[in-house]
């Protein structure tokens, strides 16, 4: 006969973070100009004019870059962001503030209004899980566009 007690077995719940780098050793974000940078790396030069992609930008609390996410990748006009594989990102990271990310294929970098919504989507459900949403760029091979900047986070 099985007790009850065997079935249902509380365990502990560990968690760790280990970092490959030095926190000294990670690239520190001042500006939109400084994620743009580290971002547009991540882009395969040959795909950014031809799929939208959409990515996040992990920082610590001293905005230390922790990691580059690839969230999603789509077709010529839009990309599904499924904003629990988002925060699911960040927190595995133990990241404390976050800068979106994607572009726009046609080169155009004005935000759309789907653009708007999701960023506000994402900043009021980071605002639950104590993650900010630090800024939100759209770029082209060339140029970029900042929420941050322009005032919209």
């Amino acid at each position: 006969m099985v007790l009850q007690s065997e079935l249902f077995k509380v365990t502990e719940v560990q968690i760790s973070y280990n970092p490959k780098f030095k926190v000294s050793e990670r690239s520190q974000i001042r500006s939109s100009n400084d994620a743009y940078r580290i971002l547009i790396q991540q882009w395969d030069s040959g795909k950014i004019e031809f799929l939208e992609e959409f990515k996040i930008l992990l920082l610590n609390r001293k905005s230390r870059v922790l990691r580059v996410v690839n969230i999603s990748h789509g077709g010529v006009a839009a990309t599904a962001v499924d904003s629990k594989v988002v925060f699911a990102s960040a927190l595995k990271a133990c990241a404390s503030s976050i800068i979106l990310c994607h572009n726009h294929p046609s080169g155009e970098i004005d935000p759309s209004s789907e653009d708007i919504s999701l960023t506000n989507k994402l900043k009021d459900g980071g605002v639950l899980l104590d993650l900010i949403i630090m800024d939100h760029l759209i770029i082209s091979k060339d140029t970029f566009y900042s929420f941050a900047d322009e005032g919209l986070i």
